[in-house]
């Protein structure tokens, strides 16, 4: 079913086009009118089936010109599932002016936040615990709400919002729409919609619908700067007969593109910034095979049907969740197998598709890049298979031969010259690469280190376990990859890996440490007395401390404990 098939209106369906969104997924096709009908909706769905059009479009619809008191609400677990909602909100209300859409969240000025909200918004995405802020703080009213939208409800009852959920349940009239989608359908959900919902309608995907179970997903890893070069090793030496390579930006398309033509590959690109003749052209050399390579950004690939696709490439790590499920699925079409690629550079972008595979639950292997030996010994084998087949006629090449033969060439001499040429045609442009080394725990124990500065130390009362847990879980890095760390009256170094230093600071900024929201930033090199020194990597008690514990009262006494037998034998602790 498209979407020109449904009841919306011409703002919204110019902007789904926009998108290059043409048929809908399962969970839209279900759902959306359902939802233009105001009915409550359950809708069991996974991360990429395409949920967020599936309540944002009809959200969106529901907006009237005038309307500037909040109409819908949506709550999400996290922020950054609430910052992809919002920018995915605000594509589908691209050309209905009446619609302003604010996200609030924890982490960020609460300030700027009222500021937005009193300015007018009639759709709010927000995480549940800010969301009570505001309502608390009477800065955001939902005496007007039409529906409330829970996304992955399942989630957030994981991560204990059930009594914020509930909470903000009750500041919002009777009479309205309730929707929630929810990957799985424990009890506790259950039990959310039978005491809040009316008459829902239940919609499940069926299982057969997951397509990641025909891919074969891999991640490969080099320095940084040499993913273009990894990207050509990759195709040099696994050949897929028609692959597609996705990148985050129209200018990565066109530099790619034309890296691999000038490397003799048969590429073309595609993106947004394209006229709709040359979009045209490039999709008929690529489905015809005169081009068996396609460098495309998300949203260009968006609405495309190609077939028989091999191979995915995620040349830069995708954007988001979604996009992922999207690239991957390119391939493994029609019951065939298919298989994806990630090129990774960095301990950052290592973490980055972690946390996707984790959300996706994909089963994502990194393995070592194929080397030049093993590639050449390929394409041996393949110009074995090749010459060991018989071809008939083959009486004009034995006129060549006897013709050589005249020359003093034997056959033998002639096949290897016709060999070493097509051989050396084929491998000379192969890329070569050091084995990387494997990003594990503590591996930059013995590499370079910096200090970080906190601004947070004694005076509030903090100790190493709580600097070393805010780190690693911010950071997603191990508590061995930290060096030491020391406590003055207002503030507090840590020794990272110089090589992570970048990560450490992106990812720490905003950071709470003990409820007190903290700065990090890269220190200058300056010496001054240090009131507190502690290295968590020197005694396993202290290793199992770095990491936290649940009973936060063991942790002080062990904490306590090996303190007071430290300062017996070292004075100068």
């Amino acid at each position: 079913m498209n979407f020109n098939e449904l009841d919306l209106s011409e703002e919204i369906l110019r902007a789904v086009e926009d998108l290059g969104f043409t048929e809908m997924t399962e969970i839209q096709e279900k759902s959306i009118p359902l939802l233009l009908e105001g009915r409550d909706v359950v809708g069991r769905s996974d991360t990429g089936t395409g949920k967020t059009a599936a309540f944002g479009i009809p959200a969106v619809e529901s907006i009237s010109p005038g309307e500037k008191n909040v109409t819908v609400l949506i709550l999400c677990p996290t922020r950054e599932l609430a910052m992809q909602a919002h920018g995915e909100i605000k594509k589908f209300a691209a050309y209905k002016r009446c619609i302003k859409a604010s996200v609030i969240y924890g982490g960020a000025s609460m300030e700027k936040q009222i500021h937005e909200l009193k300015r007018g918004a009639n759709i709010v995405i927000g995480t549940p615990g800010r969301i009570m802020d505001h309502i608390r703080r009477h800065t955001l009213k939902l005496d007007f709400l039409r529906c409330l939208i829970l996304d992955e409800a399942d989630e957030m009852l994981n991560m204990g919002f059930r009594e914020d959920i509930e909470a903000i349940l009750e500041f919002i009239p009777d009479e309205r729409q309730t929707v929630l989608f929810s990957a799985t359908m424990p009890p506790e959900i259950l039990a959310l919609t039978k005491k809040y919902q009316h008459d829902p309608v239940y919609i499940k995907l069926k299982a057969a619908e997951k397509s990641s179970a025909l891919i074969d997903q891999y991640c490969f890893q080099a320095a940084m700067g040499r993913k273009t070069d990894m990207l050509r090793l990759l195709l040099t030496a696994y050949e897929p007969s028609s692959s597609m390579v996705f990148c985050n930006t129209r200018k990565m398309v066109d530099d790619l593109t034309g890296d691999l033509q000038k490397h003799g590959f048969k590429a073309v690109g595609l993106h947004g910034e394209m006229k709709q003749s040359q979009r045209t052209q490039v999709m008929e050399s690529f489905k015809c095979g005169a081009a068996d390579i396609l460098v495309a950004t998300d949203v260009a690939a968006r609405g495309i049907d190609v077939t028989g696709v091999d191979a995915v490439f995620n040349y830069d790590i995708p954007q988001d969740n979604e996009y992922y499920i999207h690239r991957i699925g390119r391939t493994g079409r029609a019951g065939r197998r298919g298989t994806a690629y990630t090129l990774v550079s960095g301990r950052r972008q290592l973490y980055e598709l972690r946390d996707i595979a984790r959300r996706t639950n994909s089963d994502i292997k990194e393995i070592p890049l194929p080397d030049r030996e093993s590639i050449i010994k390929k394409k041996k084998e393949l110009i074995i298979k090749e010459l060991s087949e018989e071809i008939i006629p083959m009486n004009e090449a034995y006129e060549i031969l006897e013709s050589l033969a005249a020359l003093g060439i034997d056959s033998r001499e002639a096949a290897a010259r016709l060999i070493h040429k097509r051989l050396a045609a084929e491998t000379a442009d192969i890329p070569e690469f050091e084995k990387p080394q494997t990003l594990k725990k503590g591996r930059h124990r013995s590499s370079g280190t910096v200090k970080v500065d906190i601004n947070i130390g004694r005076s509030r009362r903090i100790s190493p376990n709580y600097i070393l847990g805010a780190l690693v879980d911010a950071t997603g890095m191990s508590g061995g990859d930290f060096g030491k760390i020391d406590i003055f009256d207002d503030h507090t170094t840590v020794e990272v890996p110089e090589s992570e230093s970048g990560y450490i600071i992106e990812r720490s900024n905003p950071m709470k440490i003990k409820g007190h929201q903290v700065e990090v930033r890269l220190r200058n090199g300056s010496s001054e007395r240090k009131r507190q020194t502690y290295d968590h990597r020197r005694t396993p008690d202290r290793r199992k401390m770095a990491y936290g514990s649940r009973d936060k009262s063991e942790v002080c006494r062990n904490y306590i404990s090996n303190r007071r037998k430290r300062n017996k034998n070292d004075k100068k602790y």
